[in-house]
């Protein structure tokens, strides 16, 4: 075991200028009772060191004083006085190897800097939808080629993201729906009874999960487990260089990432809009039938007579654009992940709330859509 002798400084002002000697031993079993000392040192600008006193030094006590002449702004190399078989060698070494990191910047909360940040903001937000717009008709192409060519399909991927994505997701669906039908009736009987107008509940519930909960619901839950769980698969197998061995044994990660869970969402997001609307219907029911004494015979055939087939089918054509555009954009954010585990998070959340901004900027535009048509 090493004799080591306790290390020491002192700056003293000579006729050579300020001089910081050094003693004792500096390495990395010594040093860490000197890190905050020499902190202290920043009032006064070394010139000289002068290592006669100075025993063993390694790189770590060679990082210390290399970082008390950084701080303190001092002039580099330093005129060394006395003799030492490494020091110099080793500070210089030290000295261009170091990469000191940056003080951080200040945020700047002016006028200026605000119009920088948005137009920063605006610039990225054009950049992010020409690629997805890139994305969607790259995609588009390859779904083509391959309906054209159906052996090329991946038939077994796509009945796995169809039970993985579909089926296992359909009771918390089902539960949500329920639950916010139940809601949905109870404040309209809350409200119309009122103006004994009760009986009007039928309607709202209809024309509500009908048309628009149904498939909103859905289209978020989709965008919260679904589109995070497709972001992370692909996302973990860009990591580990999977994607790139894929594409070395001439296989197209859209033909078999891609395309297969597209195919999939475009097939299971309108069952479960479906089993949502049902869901949200029969939760309605439940409340007229306990708070209102409306039994579920008159509720259907009073829903039946009253709302449109035409809302159902209103709700169900949104299914499919929501399911196509959650998988687009899980798809795309996965193969964006870099090499990191920060870059897998960042892609993942990233993922879900342009997902969800998505459905609900969709469902506008579609909400808009049909009014013009007088639907």
């Amino acid at each position: 075991m090493l004799n080591l002798t306790a290390p020491s400084f002192a700056l003293e002002d000579s006729d050579e200028g300020n001089v910081l000697r050094l003693g004792g031993d500096w390495t990395v079993a010594t040093i860490n009772q000197l890190d905050a000392q020499l902190r202290a040192v920043s009032q006064s600008v070394p010139i000289c060191l002068d290592v006669s006193g100075l025993g063993r030094l390694d790189t770590s006590g060679a990082y210390l004083i290399d970082r008390t002449w950084r701080e303190n702004g001092a002039a580099w190399p330093p005129r060394i006085v006395g003799d030492h078989a490494s020091a110099a060698s080793l500070l210089e070494q030290v000295h261009a190897h170091a990469e000191p990191v940056p003080p951080p910047a200040k945020a700047d909360a002016g006028l200026l800097a605000m119009l920088e940040r948005t137009g920063k903001g605006s610039v990225d937000f054009y950049k992010e939808t020409t690629a997805s717009l890139a994305f969607l008709g790259e995609t588009l192409v390859t779904i083509v080629r391959l309906l054209v060519q159906p052996w090329k399909l991946r038939w077994t991927s796509i009945v796995a993201v169809m039970e993985e994505a579909g089926l296992n997701a359909m009771p918390i669906i089902a539960f949500l729906s329920f639950f916010v039908g139940m809601v949905v009736a109870f404040i309209g009987a809350t409200t119309l009874k009122d103006f004994d107008l009760e009986i009007y509940t039928i309607e709202l519930i209809g024309f509500s999960m009908l048309r628009e909960f149904g498939v909103v619901l859905t289209g978020i839950v989709l965008a919260g487990r679904t589109n995070s769980s497709f972001t992370a698969q692909i996302g973990t197998m860009k990591m580990r260089q999977e994607v790139d061995a894929m594409q070395t044994l001439g296989l197209k990660p859209m033909d078999v990432l891609v395309a297969p869970r597209v195919l999939a969402m475009l097939v299971m997001t309108p069952i479960l809009t479906f089993v949502a609307t049902l869901a949200g219907v029969a939760g309605g029911a439940t409340v007229a039938w306990a708070a209102l004494d409306i039994n579920p015979a008159v509720f259907v055939e009073r829903m039946r007579n009253s709302v449109p087939i035409d809302q159902f089918w209103i709700g169900m054509s949104k299914s499919p654009v929501f399911g196509l555009v959650v998988a687009l954009i899980a798809c795309r954010q996965g193969l964006q992940v870099g090499g990191s585990v920060q870059s897998l998070g960042k892609a993942t959340t990233t993922s879900v709330v342009q997902a969800i901004f998505a459905i609900i900027v969709i469902d506008a535009i579609f909400a808009i859509f049909y009014m013009e048509l007088g639907l």
